[in-house]
């Protein structure tokens, strides 16, 4: 007869069991952890970038994006309002002095400077005929002036005769008065006539320098349209590369609207972009390497545009080499802009193991391990990396990103 198993006994198997599955499990994962850090400590050399670490100069710089512009680039504007009737030179064309790059219909600007000539020569004809018509009226009071004249000489030797009748008792006081009052009303005409001549010929004058005025304006006028009837056969003031030119045969232009640009290919400068929130750090004459098709070119900060748009703030550099042989028109380039000189310092190549902060953890390579130690970084730049703590001349790092092996302290080496 079967006993029945007392429940003690079953609870005690069953957890004597469960630690049994227990143990089980965590042998299983530690044998796979196990296998996992042995494959993780060891990384094939191949797969690894090295640098050594040196003594040299480290610049700290600023990494702008910039553009090879020419040093010197003339723009074209067209003089007069006009359509695009022909176009003589493309881009890229090589043109000389006084060559023409584009031809304009002037037909509605002959038409207008042909309509200031007519009415120049209307306007001249006017002056002509006011200027007669004034001369006529001076001429006019003189005469009348001349006359009265007379009339106040005799008067006067009426008035002389009466004085002389009346002092031989053969004239009365009325007449000698009637006489006297008769030259005074002849002498006030007199001065009369005198200011209006007077008043005639300075009016006279005061209207002719007003039409004067109006010819010489429109003189001024003239000649600004002919000269702009001379340009309107758009061409090159200098030897040079035509980089741009409105094609659009037939398109409308304005005045003042430009139509080409021609620019010295000989020598170049570099216009660089940057955030403006290092706007404090860049500063016209401040030390600046470009990078051409890796070639360093030194310069300097030639200007700074005082506008900031999206964010961005443009600036011109100046380069010792203007016409190096690296330089190409529209190419784009690396600007560095160094804020900071560190002379004799430890350094190493950058990588991306440089993570950009103060203290950097970086593997050193001692025979087939690399060992990682904590160094504080210093200046900094797209080449290199400064380097302090305990680290010396001639020892190698690994420059590869080691993010994956932030954990050991020791990795291993292997030639496979």
């Amino acid at each position: 007869m079967d006993r029945e198993i007392p429940q003690a006994v079953v609870q005690k198997t069953r957890r004597r069991r469960q630690w049994q599955a227990g143990g089980a499990l965590v042998v299983v994962l530690a044998a796979v952890l196990a296998f996992r850090w042995v494959l993780e400590t060891e990384v094939a050399r191949t797969d690894l970038r090295y640098a050594t670490v040196e003594v040299g100069a480290v610049e700290t710089s600023l990494t702008a994006t910039g553009t090879v512009v020419p040093e010197t680039e003339e723009v074209i504007a067209s003089p007069i309002q006009a359509k695009i009737e022909r176009v003589l030179h493309r881009a890229g064309d090589h043109v000389a002095a006084n060559e023409p790059l584009l031809q304009l219909d002037k037909q509605t600007s002959q038409t207008a400077f042909e309509k200031l000539r007519d009415e120049q020569q209307l306007k001249q004809n006017k002056t002509a005929q006011l200027q007669n018509d004034l001369q006529k009226n001076v001429n006019q009071l003189r005469s009348r002036y001349a006359v009265q004249e007379v009339r106040v000489k005799s008067l006067q030797a009426a008035l002389n005769d009466e004085q002389y009748l009346l002092s031989i008792g053969g004239g009365t006081q009325e007449n000698v008065k009637k006489a006297e009052l008769d030259l005074k009303v002849a002498r006030l005409e007199l001065a009369q006539l005198q200011r209006q001549i007077q008043d005639e010929q300075a009016a006279a004058q005061i209207g002719m320098r007003a039409v004067g005025f109006e010819l010489e304006m429109q003189r001024r006028d003239i000649g600004q349209l002919q000269r702009q009837l001379e340009q309107a056969d758009i061409k090159a003031t200098k030897k040079g590369v035509v980089t741009w030119v409105n094609e659009e045969v037939g398109a409308s232009v304005n005045a003042g609207e430009p139509v080409a640009r021609v620019a010295d290919l000989s020598s170049f400068r570099i216009k660089a972009t940057i955030s403006d929130s290092y706007a404090q750090q860049v500063k016209t004459g401040g030390p600046v390497t470009v990078r051409v098709n890796n070639t360093d070119l030194r310069g300097e900060v030639a200007s700074v545009q005082p506008k900031v748009e999206n964010g961005i703030i443009t600036f011109y550099v100046r380069l010792q080499e203007k016409n190096h042989q690296a330089l190409r028109s529209n190419l784009r380039v690396e600007v560095f802009v160094h804020t900071d000189f560190r002379p004799n310092v430890l350094r190493v190549k950058n990588g991306s193991f440089y993570t950009g902060t103060p203290e950097q953890a970086v593997f050193v390579v001692q025979g087939d391990k690399a060992v990682r130690r904590m160094l504080r970084t210093g200046a900094n730049n797209l080449d290199f990396v400064e380097l302090q703590g305990d680290i010396a001349a001639g020892e190698e790092i690994i420059i590869s990103s080691t993010k994956e092996y932030a954990h050991l302290k020791e990795l291993q080496l292997s030639d496979n």
